[in-house]
């Protein structure tokens, strides 16, 4: 633990926040509902029980904060595809290995003879589609603004280098799409959010300050730390109650600059175009997937090796899609914890490490043992 993340994780700092966060609540006369969109929040909130210490003050809603999650059932099935390309070395991030699709998961194919490897980044892909020129390597690029910097950079390593087998499935996708569509389409009823401070590390301040200035609700970029979210939750607390004035308050400082890395910016927009996108829970949101610049169509999967995949049949009983949208908690789900482990998921969002169902499943947030105050304390 550095020096600069060990404050954060500290007890004592963080219950003075509980505390005026709870008072002010109290004088507003209702929890504040607020919505994290990002996974790694999820996950921070249900492990140091922020979400339960913060009961009848705060809400904190889990919102499309895991790209896993995200990724529509037909986009699973398309990757499901590239496993019958002859020769063909699929290479995948690990949460998306056991995200079911209609003809099984990844990992079953894998288990069928189909040549599926795990790897950390996109240059892990291109390292392998050197040490095989033979065989098409095809990466499955997945995530945010956060991994898609990482895929544009792999691509434009291939090409100046030179490799031909080298292939990216492109399901990036951006945020502020995504959010702009929960507050459209009206269901999303929430006072605030908590913005993602991976994201705003690419996009900077101004990548989120459009909820403010055009929906008229505060927003806060928060860290990963309990004493992080507490403070971006003391902000958003402020604001409903009008102590504060509506805006974008940037909580994490120590690592989010208010002009982001322009450089990973340079990167995505240098081998990618905005396009319209599928999420899973929000359907076809514009804009918000990221789809080849021209100069880089030699290396699009999809181009490359073409396949029919047909509109799967929607998944009996699994309610990820309102999990993702804030409608309800993944404890309403009737399949949750009983179906629906992690062992056996049915859906992505208990799949992934950064899904709300299984970060509800593994901390027993509102369904089994909660943990205690303690929580917040040096073991975080």
């Amino acid at each position: 633990m550095n020096d600069l993340t060990a404050p954060f994780r500290d007890g004592t700092m963080a219950r003075p926040f509980v505390e005026r966060i709870r008072r002010r609540a109290a004088e507003l006369g209702r929890p504040v509902r607020l919505m994290e969109v990002c996974g790694t929040h999820t996950v921070a909130i249900s492990r140091s029980g922020l979400r339960s210490l913060l009961a009848g003050a705060a809400d904190l809603v889990s919102g499309p904060g895991c790209p896993v999650c995200v990724t529509a059932d037909w986009e699973i099935d398309r990757m499901l595809a590239y496993c019958d390309v002859p020769d063909a070395i699929v290479c995948t991030y690990g949460d998306l290995l056991k995200v079911p699709g209609s003809g099984g998961s990844l990992a079953d194919r894998r288990a069928a003879g189909a040549d599926v490897r795990v790897v950390y980044s996109a240059m892990d892909a291109l390292a392998l589609a050197q040490e095989n020129s033979g065989r098409p390597v095809i990466f499955l690029g997945i995530g945010f603004e956060t991994t898609a910097p990482a895929a544009a950079l792999a691509l434009a390593t291939a090409a100046d280098l030179g490799v031909r087998n080298f292939y990216v499935h492109s399901v990036h996708k951006l945020t502020p799409p995504a959010m702009r569509a929960l507050l459209a389409g009206g269901g999303a009823q929430i006072d605030g959010f908590i913005c993602p401070g991976h994201v705003s590390t690419v996009l900077g301040e101004e990548g989120f300050a459009f909820l403010a200035k055009e929906f008229g609700l505060p927003a806060a970029i928060a860290g990963f730390e309990p004493l992080d979210i507490l403070m971006a939750v003391d902000y958003l607390v402020d604001a409903a109650l009008g102590a504060q004035p509506v805006r974008l308050e940037n909580t994490y400082k120590r690592w989010v600059r208010p002009e982001g890395n322009p450089r990973a910016r340079q990167l995505i927009a240098q081998a990618f175009e905005p396009c319209d996108a599928r999420w899973r829970g929000l359907g076809v949101i514009p804009g918000s997937g990221l789809a080849f610049r021209e100069s880089y169509a030699a290396y699009d999967a999809e181009r490359a090796f073409p396949a029919e995949v047909p509109e799967p049949a929607p998944r009996k009983g699994c309610r990820c899609g309102q999990v993702l949208r804030g409608e309800l908690k993944p404890t309403e789900c009737g399949l949750f914890g009983t179906a629906c482990v992690p062992e056996h998921p049915l859906g992505p969002c208990m799949v992934s490490g950064e899904g709300a169902c299984a970060a509800y499943y593994r901390y027993g947030e509102d369904w089994g043992p909660v943990p205690a105050p303690g929580a917040l304390g040096k073991g975080g």
